[in-house]
């Protein structure tokens, strides 16, 4: 019998949603019951995601040399990887060598996903013994006000698109006299190509808690609210069970670690709709009302969540704020470039070869990402266009593959980073289709509260339509930028504002298929 035998030996497999679709349960029930046939002391770990999803379910095994990967592995390999000795790392064909070893990870800056795959998200030992909970300890011997000048020099912009500046909301909500303050996450994480927001809530959900309460200490809230889409169950029942550990062991609740603060959080569930994701339709859902927009203003800093001064942040925000507090905000400000300070998880999805996570600092390209990372396209054909931004996200052409991942870079050319969700495409892509998409997903989505989203979008869908089947083209082409003009200025939101970016983008870069086949020939 092999020593290894005689010892116990840690095996992590994923607890995460894109794991567990790809049947992460059956492979750890597999190991448990190959281990008891064989007599093999084995402690299984479900742990999060490495983000790096052709791999999964990935398999990992504690070893002297550091963890071990395996993957993809299915449930049927698991009794010859017990044959191979992969209990003590050794070589199979799944055999991926030591985990922070493969490149995809170990190119990257893991600051806000430092634990995420490492530890059980579940475990509050865990995250303490990885740097957790140091940012609210340090936020707790400061003023309010140095927490709020931490977060401003540190550079933290908004992560779920808009950029804004999240210290200068911070500082808004702070000055602003009320009896009650809220901090509202935002973690409607409706773009596609995303799921940065659901691998936090699953694979650490105390980091999230964590940012939220320095928020509410940094401006004088006392209750909080996570916004989660309902097709999320799995990051539903992982913070409700981490807010309960949270407020047991002293972390949330009244007089958080002997400070005499006071915070209360709880998870909102929304029902799905894309709207949502803007904050006032979102504040909106929260009161049990019609997820409908707001006009602005006032600021919901000012008058938000039950008509009171409310933080509203972007999941990936909050989550970036506890190794702010813990580190500093110069350590923070060092990564990226310009006036897009830190790092910023990518996720890479659509026809990419290794889609996944990608937790890298601003400043490199498209091109970058896409060969480096996601090694080219799945179906080996050539990338013809990337949407960035989420479905409101512009179509980038290849010509524009090298700008840098930096926000006024992208905004330069029309672009957008947004979440960082990106969708790839080969060259058998029909951008007039994907033009029509946007429009009718506008139409779709729309809380119809302004004319021009809920008008426009409708009348858009015709308009493509007309200019694919060749009726009066130059005229229904003219007509199309002057009614997404008219949506860009006259919408109330981003909704209907931004519904005209993959729509013009389609049209500028790749007008040859809103052509007849015979022209697309010719």
């Amino acid at each position: 019998m092999n020593t290894q035998t005689l010892n116990t030996i840690t095996v992590y497999v994923p607890r995460d949603s894109t794991a567990l679709a790809l049947g992460a349960n059956d492979v750890a029930a597999a190991i448990a019951t190959e281990a008891g046939k064989r007599g093999v002391k084995v402690k299984l770990v479900r742990n999060g995601s490495r983000g790096m999803f052709w791999l999964e379910p990935l398999v990992e095994v504690a070893t002297d040399a550091g963890r071990v990967a395996y993957g993809p592995v299915d449930m049927s390999d698991v009794p010859g990887l017990f044959d191979a000795g992969f209990l003590a790392g050794g070589a199979h064909a799944l055999h991926q060598g030591v985990t922070e070893d493969i490149a995809y990870l170990k190119n990257q800056e893991r600051l806000t996903f430092a634990r995420v795959g490492v530890t059980d998200p579940l475990s509050l030992d865990d995250y303490l013994a990885y740097e957790g909970y140091v940012g609210l300890k340090n936020a707790l011997a400061m003023t309010p006000e140095s927490v709020v000048q931490q977060v401003l020099d540190s550079g933290l912009r908004g992560r779920g698109g808009a950029a804004f500046p999240t210290g200068i909301k911070w500082k808004t909500v702070a000055g602003a006299k009320a009896s009650q303050k809220y901090v509202v996450c935002n973690a409607d994480e409706g773009d596609s190509g995303t799921f940065s927001d659901r691998m936090v809530m699953e694979d650490d959900p105390f980091m999230l808690i964590e940012g939220m309460t320095i928020a509410a200490i940094a401006v004088g809230a006392t209750e909080g609210y996570i916004y989660v889409r309902s097709e999320y169950p799995h990051a539903i029942a992982t913070l409700t069970q981490a807010i309960a550990i949270a407020t047991e062991k002293g972390y949330l609740g009244d007089n958080i670690l002997g400070s005499g603060k006071s915070f209360r959080l709880e998870v909102r569930k929304g029902a799905g709709a894309y709207i949502c994701g803007e904050e006032t339709a979102m504040l909106e859902s929260i009161e049990g009302k019609r997820g409908v927009v707001r006009a602005k203003p006032p600021l919901p800093a000012l008058e938000g969540l039950f008509g009171k001064p409310t933080v509203i942040n972007n999941l990936i925000s909050l989550a970036s704020v506890p190794i702010i507090l813990a580190r500093g905000a110069q350590f923070y400000k060092d990564y990226g470039v310009g006036r897009s300070a830190g790092t910023l998880p990518f996720q890479l999805a659509g026809n990419i070869k290794h889609g996944g996570l990608v937790e890298k600092a601003f400043g490199l390209t498209l091109r970058q990402l896409l060969e480096d990372f996601g090694g080219g396209s799945e179906s080996g054909r050539p990338i013809r266009a990337v949407q960035m931004g989420g479905p409101l996200g512009a179509y980038m052409p290849q010509s524009q593959f090298d700008t840098p991942l930096d926000y006024e870079a992208f905004a330069a050319i029309g672009a957008m980073i947004g979440h960082g969700g990106l969708v790839v495409f080969d060259d058998t892509v029909d951008m007039a289709r994907q033009a029509r998409y946007a429009m009718e997903f506008c139409a779709v989505e729309s809380c119809g509260k302004c004319t021009p989203c809920r008008i426009g979008s409708t009348r858009g869908v015709e308009v493509i339509d007309k200019i694919v089947a060749n009726q009066d083209r130059p005229q229904q082409i003219h007509l199309l930028r002057s009614l997404c003009d008219t949506m860009v200025n006259g919408s109330l939101c981003a909704m209907g504002g931004m519904t005209p970016f993959p729509v013009l983008s389609a049209l500028n870069h790749f007008p040859e298929d809103f052509g007849t086949p015979s022209e697309k020939a010719a």
